[in-house]
């Protein structure tokens, strides 16, 4: 157990309120199991856990899925969570985000939505996401704007859609966005499923960072653009969630709580549930959250690494899916004696020929139950 006088206290809380979701995008963060987690906490359940996490300090919350619109009480928890304090943010794919809700998520005191395209082009928007909605996306990104919300674009980016990069832009300008995201894929979940088929060239990603770079001088101030560098291409790690356990909690549909929204596929932990334990006791005492905060648990090369406290030793669910432990070091950083596995991955993508085409495993329950057994089978035989 950690001194809990030594440990900060939580600032960000996303509640994951649903895993169902009515896209089906082939980069999905959530658990590749998550029909096997099909259970989610009551309004009254949830409204408990915003208490808990604003008495502990939590000043931004954030609702994400799945797609939170799914449930019927987002309006309600909305106001709760403006009457605690918080900041709001909500995660949305648009899918069911009327006038009506729009009116009545404003009156609740919503502060920020954060609408997801998944390309600039109607082909590929709804291939990636299996669905038809690139034409609804586009109506409602126009009322979000007239409901007077800041019009914040987010776009995951891979090998098909990096190309697009300009037209992604072009379209968040024509939006009247102020904010857009574009977030390169990173590889947990779904994502990590269809790693060979997502993961760019490095030439794709110099000359979509090029083209955001000449793009960020034309325009200015007029729309902030973020623009997220995958991990295979860094030579150190970014931090897991700011350090794991420093600043960020999830709840998941079913009242685990999380120290990062994938550590689900974490081998070996027992997370605790909000229906179970308090969450002051989540933060400051469970395993869960001790067990790779600071940087006492750290291996070599990490433990006596003069950049230890700058990256908190990467991502440990990266560790784990690329080395099998996740008390290793991030294998994205150049120190790592396993780095060659990502050096690895990035040559195969810049060698792979066009005609080597493998089928996306898209998300959906019906493959969210087959990946279920065989994680089963593998850890019954690990």
């Amino acid at each position: 157990m950690s001194d809990a006088s030594a440990i900060a206290p939580p600032l960000w809380l996303l509640a994951e309120l649903t895993y169902r979701c009515p896209l089906h995008c082939a980069f999905c963060y959530n658990p590749v199991d998550y029909a096997h987690h099909n259970s989610e906490l009551t309004t009254e359940e949830w409204l408990d856990v915003f208490r808990q996490a604003r008495a502990l300090g939590a000043a931004q919350l954030g609702f994400s899925g799945g797609e939170p619109l799914l449930r019927d009480d987002l309006e309600v928890l909305v106001g709760e969570a403006r009457k605690l304090g918080f900041y709001t943010n909500l995660i949305t794919s648009g899918i069911g985000l009327t006038d009506a809700r729009l009116a009545a998520l404003k009156a609740a005191g919503l502060d920020h939505i954060q609408l997801s395209f998944q390309d600039s082009t109607k082909e590929l928007n709804d291939f990636l996401s299996s669905t038809r909605t690139f034409d609804l996306k586009h109506r409602v990104a126009k009322s979000i704007k007239q409901h007077g919300f800041p019009m914040v674009l987010n776009c995951v980016l891979h090998r098909y859609n990096l190309p697009h990069v300009d037209k992604i832009i072009d379209m968040a300008l024509e939006m009247g966005a102020e904010y857009l995201e574009l977030a390169n894929t990173q590889y947990y979940g779904w994502a990590y499923e269809n790693r060979a088929q997502l993961m760019p060239t490095a030439e794709q990603l110099r000359d979509a960072e090029a083209v955001v770079e000449r793009y960020r001088d034309e325009i200015g101030s007029r729309c902030k653009i973020y623009f997220v560098v995958p991990d295979y291409f860094e030579k150190r790690p970014k931090r897991c969630m700011n350090g794991w356990g420093s600043v960020f909690i999830a709840v998941a549909p079913d009242g685990a709580a999380l120290p990062c929204h994938a550590a689900r596929s974490l081998p070996g932990f027992k997370f605790p549930s909000v229906k179970e334990v308090p969450m002051r006791a989540i933060w400051y005492e469970s395993d869960a959250f001790n067990r790779f905060r600071g940087v006492e648990w750290m291996k070599e090369p990490c433990r006596s690494c003069e950049e230890k406290t700058t990256d908190m030793g990467g991502c440990r669910c990266q560790a784990y899916q690329m080395t099998g432990d996740a008390a290793n070091a991030d294998p994205v950083c150049d120190k790592s004696p396993m780095h060659d596995k990502v050096i690895s991955v990035v040559r195969r993508a810049a060698s792979r020929p066009e005609s080597d085409e493998h089928p996306i495993v898209f998300r959906s329950d019906a493959n969210s139950r087959l990946l279920s057994e065989r994680i089963a089978k593998q850890k019954t035989t690990g």
